[in-house]
């Protein structure tokens, strides 16, 4: 594996909602703020994507429509990035927001130039809002943007310690990979991100760091070679 100087970290919303499981958990989020602020001030540039499922789970009625449910899930990964940021920015990081559609004076509209610029100043860039259209997941924006900032590579930060052969809250004799190829992830079906996310990583040779976000540490042992979750490489 190559040396990382410019990541994306994928956090879920669930994670930062603790053991209360909705909303927010500060000192979870206080926790990984310590984390990436001691990877940025190591000279790693750091974007990140934030899940929605401590506000909302997808179409939870069949009386709103899909489109609609899925915007709805896109404002939650606002609220998440603008509070997330705000905690970062208590431990003395700096940050910025971006959305793929206006938010007012609350994010920035999505650029390129003006992200990696914003990560070559050490600022933690948050990308918001999902790709801003329905039917794509958080898991699809996390691989569209760590690809458009040509990242080395996605940090996926999960519940679970990395990528089993089966569901290890289901099956106890589950193995854990510590390495896996992307092929083999497609192969298997073992959905570590969603189908479109995972074929787009696959084109674009696009590694993924899998570990669990709950793990003292963690980001901080992923990128400072005390790796222990599970890597998937790319040809």
């Amino acid at each position: 594996m190559k040396e990382l100087k410019r990541v994306l970290l994928k956090l879920s919303g669930e994670a930062l909602a603790g053991e209360k499981k909705t909303g927010f958990d500060e000192a979870t989020v206080v926790a990984v703020a310590k984390q990436v602020k001691a990877v940025v001030d190591s000279g790693i540039e750091v974007a990140i994507v934030i899940g929605g499922g401590n506000f909302w789970r997808g179409r939870t009625s069949e009386n709103i429509d899909r489109t609609k449910a899925d915007q709805i899930g896109m404002l939650a990964t606002v609220m998440n990035c603008i509070y997330v940021s705000e905690i970062f920015r208590s431990v003395g990081l700096e940050t910025s927001v971006y959305t793929p559609f206006a938010c007012g004076s609350m994010a920035n509209l999505f650029s390129k130039d003006q992200a990696m610029e914003d990560l070559s100043k050490k600022k933690v860039t948050f990308f918001a809002g999902g790709t801003g259209h329905p039917y794509f997941s958080t898991d699809t924006a996390t691989a569209l943007r760590a690809i458009e900032i040509e990242a080395d590579a996605i940090l996926l930060a999960k519940a679970i310690d990395g990528v089993y052969d089966s569901d290890p809250k289901i099956n106890k004799d589950a193995v854990k990979y510590d390495t896996i190829t992307i092929d083999e992830v497609l192969e298997k079906k073992l959905g570590v991100i969603d189908l479109t996310a995972t074929i787009m990583c696959l084109e674009n040779k696009m590694p993924m760091l899998v570990f669990g976000l709950n793990e003292e540490d963690s980001i901080i042992h992923t990128l400072q070679g005390k790796f222990t979750g599970t890597y998937v490489s790319v040809s």
